[in-house]
């Protein structure tokens, strides 16, 4: 008798174990298999590569972000890219970066700090002379999903976009991207009521660690199989491996039929 009530047991316990993992799963992909927009807890932006030469899932859907004029990813049918760079201090790259974009005539976002603005007015001012997009991603570079309240968010934008008018004599572009990835639905929302798109990315690696850099060849080969119709690609321009490697990268995705787009394309919906 004790033997089969605790068979009994068993049996009950793993029905509740499975009934729970459902429940989690359809909690986090229960919409078209994405999982869904964090409702006030911070998260960080991440991204799955399931296959080569697609476009990976991101902890987003498309739609979902959509809804908060967020994109992490253009149209899949189009063969264009989108190359944004983060951009916190000046490691002695960016003027060569711009260079090989001015070669190539290749437009990009860049996604600029206060202290950058800063230290480097001559390099803000040649973007947006030549024609690239200038993006706020924020004035001190801090965990913004740990804002709560929407002044003190909105205030680490507006210090931003004053510094990059003043240098700049233009009114900063309506693009936004959070330091880290880190975000939240409130979040979002603070960054849409103030007019902003916030920009995520499909395709990035690990090239941040400036005293850690990837090997160029590898790094090539890694974007190369990632690479995807309407990726928006994060590089960052303090690093010395993405300095050697623009240029063959550019000319490998032209020769692959990729055109280069513009956020303002992107959040057209184009």
């Amino acid at each position: 008798m004790y033997v089969i009530r605790l068979t009994r047991m068993t049996i009950l316990s793993v029905c509740v174990g499975i009934c729970a993992l459902l429940g989690l799963v359809w909690l986090c992909f229960g919409r078209g298999g994405e999982a869904a927009v964090p409702a006030s807890a911070g998260a960080g932006w991440g991204l799955s590569f399931q296959q080569e030469g697609q476009a990976p899932v991101g902890n987003a859907g498309k739609e979902e972000l959509q809804a908060y004029d967020a994109w992490f990813l253009g149209n899949q049918e189009e063969k264009k890219l989108y190359l944004t760079f983060d951009v916190g201090y000046e490691n002695g790259y960016t003027g060569r970066i711009l260079d090989v974009l001015k070669e190539e005539q290749v437009p990009a976002a860049f996604f600029v700090v206060g202290h950058f603005v800063e230290t480097e007015p001559e390099l803000v001012q040649r973007m947006a002379q030549e024609g690239h997009i200038i993006g706020n991603h924020t004035n001190s570079h801090p965990d913004m999903s740990a804002i709560r309240q929407e002044d003190a968010f909105l205030a680490e934008l507006q210090t931003l976009a004053e510094k990059v008018e003043a240098v700049t004599g233009q009114p900063m572009a309506p693009y936004y991207r959070p330091p880290q990835g880190m975000y939240s639905e409130q979040n979002l929302e603070y960054a849409q009521r103030a007019g902003y798109h916030t920009i995520f990315w499909s395709l990035a690696y690990v090239d941040w660690k400036t005293d850690d850099q990837p090997d160029p060849q590898e790094a090539i080969e890694l974007l190369n199989r990632r690479v995807h119709p309407g990726a928006v690609i994060l590089l960052h321009s303090t690093s010395e491996t993405n300095c050697e490697i623009l240029q063959e990268l550019i000319r490998g995705w032209k020769a692959q039929g990729y055109t280069f787009a513009t956020l303002d394309d992107l959040c057209a919906g184009e």
